[in-house]
């Protein structure tokens, strides 16, 4: 809900403190950019980094008026991918000179290929003995871990040498879990299929698969994948928001339509029967998160976005135009 009531005691902590920069991100933080332009604040940066199941597109009216409600206490705006760039351009009506578009990075050195899969306490299935394929992600329905149980099952129904060798490991807990256990054991895949559960040594997990897959029904950019192309893994991924600016489709991953899980069964068919693209994706993926999202690159765009705006900046701020 909204935070009025913080507005005084917001306000006072940022007259005290005198920050250069305000930085709010996505809705639920918005309305802060209203105490801070009362105090005075040069620079309110707001981003916009995707959205939840209860309004999967952003488009309820109730949350596109409350964007533009708070647009004019908000000096510039940064979106992750274009597809949230679009979405503040043509729904709530920002100026393109207003927004930056800034990726995430990804810490090129703790996700990396090569990460010791020995580390992963309680791996229950061998990597060389099995064919590994893993999803890490909070379980809820956005996420859509259901869609890839089914795509999962479909494929194992139909292909003998993917029942045999292929493993499918769900990394995160949430809301969801008990479909998603349901699931397994209806789809009789318990002794396939490892829900890992919240874990602290997702590099370690990641460094033990041949796949990653991220089904997700919308996505910002999603750090996961991000994480994923950094260990060097190829990817199969929803067509959704920022994951087709991740993902070059036939190049460093496959891309498959949201809540398809027969396209999803046949991707994940197409990497495991053909081990020469699936290395060949993957590396490329390591290659291009090298050079276009590392962490370096990431800090590097925001400072020079908060040094342009703070050159440009009055002493006192005023409602923008």
């Amino acid at each position: 809900g909204h935070g009025f009531a913080l507005y005084p005691k917001m306000y006072r902590l940022l007259r005290n403190l005198r920050p250069a920069v305000v930085h709010t991100r996505n809705l639920a933080a918005l309305e802060m950019t209203v105490p801070a332009w009362a105090a005075g604040v040069p620079v309110r940066i707001h981003g916009e980094h995707g959205w939840d199941m209860a309004d999967p597109a952003g488009l309820r009216l109730r949350h596109r008026l409350v964007r533009r409600l708070y647009a004019p206490f908000v000096s510039h705006y940064i979106a992750l991918s274009a597809h949230l760039e679009a979405y503040l351009t043509e729904t709530v009506g920002i100026a393109p000179k207003r927004i930056s578009r800034i990726c995430n990075g990804v810490d090129l050195r703790l996700f990396a290929p090569g990460a010791d899969q020995s580390e992963a306490k309680g791996l229950p299935f061998g990597r060389g003995a099995y064919w590994l394929v893993g999803a890490v992600g909070r379980l809820q329905a956005i996420k859509d871990q259901l869609n890839l149980v089914e795509a999962f099952a479909r494929w194992l129904a139909r292909d003998e040498a993917a029942r045999a060798r292929a493993r499918l490991i769900i990394v995160g807990d949430g809301p969801l879990r008990s479909e998603v256990e349901q699931a397994v054991a209806a789809a009789g895949l318990r002794e396939r299929v490892w829900l890992a559960g919240e874990r602290s040594d997702v590099p370690q997990i990641m460094g033990a698969l041949d796949c990653f897959v991220l089904p997700s029904r919308a996505e910002g950019i999603s750090n996961t994948l991000l994480e994923a192309m950094a260990c060097a893994l190829p990817v199969v991924a929803t067509q959704v928001g920022g994951n087709r600016e991740l993902v070059v489709a036939g190049e460093t991953g496959l891309l498959v339509p949201a809540q398809d899980p027969e396209a999803f069964a046949e991707a994940l068919a197409s990497y495991f029967h053909d081990a020469r693209q699936a290395l060949a994706h993957g590396v490329a993926a390591r290659q291009r998160a090298e050079t276009e999202f590392s962490l370096d690159v990431m800090v590097s765009r925001y400072l020079a976005c908060y040094d342009r705006l703070l050159l440009g900046a009055p002493e006192r701020s005023v409602l923008a135009a």
